[in-house]
């Protein structure tokens, strides 16, 4: 029950929420969705519209609506980390024969849902015309996570 509760903590005591995302409902497990991994933090899925060889999301349960939601705490840094690393250890299991893989997070306005998810990705893509939707670009479209840990980390680990 600790990953509904965390989902639905942004509400107030009361409130019924209208239309959760659909991420939360997952979160919830009032879908069909199979989870591929679940703790307290996050929750992993197959991709529904996979781009390619294994396409995998890892949500946070925390309600979060973008990348653009994400700063420079502790708390952050810590949770898309942790949200690598289940999405690594999951292509390692799933797609072992895999060599390439691509982490990363679409920013605004080209994220499909409002609910942060790490886009995990065993290539190649499938068709290939899909690794446009997952390059990197300046204005914002796909930021790797690498990248966007590096822009998050807390003041106090920077000169680490």
């Amino acid at each position: 029950m600790r990953l509904l509760k965390s989902c639905l903590s942004s509400r107030r005591p009361g409130q019924q929420m209208a239309n959760p995302c659909v991420f939360c409902q997952i979160v919830q497990g009032s879908t069909s969705t199979a989870l591929l991994y679940a703790d307290e933090r996050v929750v992993a899925f197959p991709d529904i519209k996979p781009s390619a060889f294994r396409h995998y999301l890892v949500i946070p349960v925390e309600h979060i609506s973008t990348v653009n939601e994400l700063q420079r705490r502790v708390e952050h840094h810590q949770l898309v980390n942790h949200m690598l690393n289940v999405g690594k250890d999951l292509l390692k299991r799933d797609a072992p024969e895999s060599e390439l893989h691509r982490f990363g997070f679409h920013r605004p306005p080209l994220n499909s849902v409002n609910h942060l998810h790490l886009h995990c990705l065993a290539l190649p893509f499938i068709p290939s015309w899909k690794c446009v939707k997952y390059t990197p670009m300046a204005f914002g479209g796909f930021q790797e996570a690498e990248n966007l840990l590096e822009r998050i980390k807390p003041p106090s680990t920077l000169n680490s």
